[in-house]
């Protein structure tokens, strides 16, 4: 059964996976020295999925482009 064209996401998931898989969370486990080759896989401990937050860019630059333009055609119209 194939999906729907509305229902397709292009660039894949954007967001970030809530769960991790067991092969994830034993690197994320052997990263901070939780967890070493002999021990159970049942019964793993907890590991936090860190989200990624981005900064929003500044609306300031598009201002400051703005005035410099509106003082260039100022100066173009004092030539004259």
């Amino acid at each position: 059964m194939t999906i729907d064209k509305s229902l397709k996401v292009k660039a894949g998931m954007m967001r970030s996976r809530n769960v991790l898989t067991r092969a994830e969370r034993l690197g994320k486990l052997q990263a901070a020295d939780r967890w070493s080759a002999g021990d159970n896989v049942i019964g793993m401990p907890k590991v936090r999925v860190q989200k990624l937050a981005l900064k929003k860019k500044k609306k300031v630059k598009k201002e400051e482009e703005a005035a410099e333009g509106a003082a260039a055609v100022v100066d173009d119209k004092k030539k004259k």
